[in-house]
C-alpha cells in the first residue's frame, strides 16, 4: 500500500451515499462500521422525492424488517475482507423487500464504494457506486 494512503481509506468503514442506478439521483446516507472484522451498514438519512413519504417504512420486507422505518435499517450485513474487496455477505434492497448475496470493493483511492448485489453468482447481479461523505 503506497504510504500516501490514508490509513482510513483502506476501509469502507464511514458514511457513503448511495446513487440510484437507474434514477441517478441519491437515495440515501448509509454508515458502514466494523465488528469483529465483518462490515455492517444501516441507512442515516434518506432522500425521499416530494412525493414519496419523508418517513419511509420497509412494506416488502419479511419478518423483523417488516413495515420498519426505512432510517436505522440495516442494509448491508456480513461482509468479510477478501483479497482486494469485501464478500460473503448481504444486502437488502428495501425497495422490493429482497436480500441478495453482496460483494463490495474501494475504487477511486477510497473515495468511491462498488457495491454489487447478486443471486447465485456475481455476474448475475447489478451494481451501484456510493460515494464517500465522510
Amino acid at each position: 500500500m503506497s504510504p500516501l494512503v490514508r490509513a482510513d481509506d483502506a476501509s469502507p468503514a464511514g458514511l457513503w451515499k448511495n446513487i440510484d442506478d437507474a434514477t441517478g439521483k441519491p437515495r440515501a446516507l448509509i454508515r458502514i462500521t466494523e465488528s469483529n472484522g465483518a462490515l455492517q451498514g444501516r441507512i442515516e438519512k434518506v432522500f425521499p422525492a416530494p412525493n414519496e413519504s419523508q418517513n419511509p417504512k420497509c412494506e416488502k420486507c419479511e419478518g423483523a424488517g417488516k413495515d420498519a422505518p426505512i432510517i436505522g435499517l440495516v442494509i448491508l450485513s456480513g461482509l468479510k475482507k477478501d483479497g482486494d474487496a469485501y464478500a460473503g455477505g448481504q444486502i437488502l434492497d428495501p425497495d422490493n423487500g429482497k436480500t441478495y448475496a453482496s460483494k463490495i470493493r474501494l475504487t477511486d483511492g477510497g473515495k468511491k464504494l462498488d457495491v454489487r448485489g447478486y443471486i447465485g453468482v456475481p455476474m448475475l447481479g447489478r451494481t451501484q457506486t456510493w460515494v464517500r461523505q465522510e
